[in-house]
């Protein structure tokens, strides 16, 4: 395996159309291995790629919505059976320690995976660059729902530079994002529809000229997207695939 791989573990929307798994993208690095994103069906599939689960040692969240989050619970819960010792660090918007909390006690009452688990919960503000251990986290603000608290990602790590839109529709945030980013992967979750908080392939192509990425992957296909991927332009994530970044 490369020194820097992403691997594709969920590609899909909310609605895991096409059959593919909610957002999550494992990154092994030599130094450590972190996720981005982890969607309610993103631990079959970390079980399915069998994802060596306990050298993730960093989760970096875009946002509080189901499809990029709801799959922690049970991932800690894994962690926490087989007596995880070492830290974990879960990179999120504010209250994400919280949220999680109230997941655990409501799924699996009783069972005090926090307390059997030495996590720390870090939380981003816009711009700010977070420091952990061999990466840089800085987010930036999207547009999607507010309550969810929506950011994009661009993490620095072993030289190279893996940014992520989260879900927005089309914003000039994203050319910041972009720039120069070895990996830009963006959310491109319909084609020609207009929905607020989602970006589509029409809107996308307009822009895309703005964005000065090395390569990019498009991800979060509604049923529409899947059937019409033959005419769109630029590569697109597919479930358990990787990409090496050298």
């Amino acid at each position: 395996m490369s020194d820097l791989t992403v691997t594709v573990i969920g590609s899909g929307d909310a609605f895991s159309n096409g059959g593919y798994r909610q957002t999550c993208f494992h990154t092994h690095t030599q130094h450590g291995d972190f996720l981005i994103d982890c969607g309610a069906s993103a631990y079959q599939g970390l079980k399915q790629l069998a994802v060596a689960l306990d050298q993730i040692d960093i989760i970096i969240i875009s946002h509080f919505h189901g499809d990029h989050y709801g799959g922690l619970p049970f991932l800690l819960l894994d962690m926490a059976t087989h007596g995880r010792g070492k830290v974990l660090t879960v990179i999120s918007p504010p209250g994400c320690e919280q949220r999680i909390s109230e997941m655990l006690d409501l799924l699996y009452p009783g069972s005090d995976v926090l307390g059997k688990m030495n996590v720390i919960f870090r939380s981003y503000k816009k711009y700010e660059e977070i420091v952990v251990n061999y990466l840089t986290v800085t987010a930036v603000p999207v547009l999607h729902k507010p309550e969810s608290l929506p950011h994009g990602l661009r993490i620095g790590v072993a030289d190279k530079i893996i940014s992520y839109s989260g879900d927005t529709e089309w914003t000039d945030e994203l050319i910041m994002l972009a720039k120069d980013a070895d990996l830009f992967i963006c959310e491109c979750n319909f084609y020609d529809r207009i929905t607020a908080g989602h970006m589509n392939y029409l809107s996308l192509k307009e822009n895309i000229h703005k964005l000065a990425y090395k390569k990019i992957l498009l991800t979060h296909f509604d049923a529409e997207m899947l059937m019409r991927l033959n005419e769109v332009e630029w590569p697109h994530a597919k479930d358990g695939m990787s990409i090496s970044l050298g």
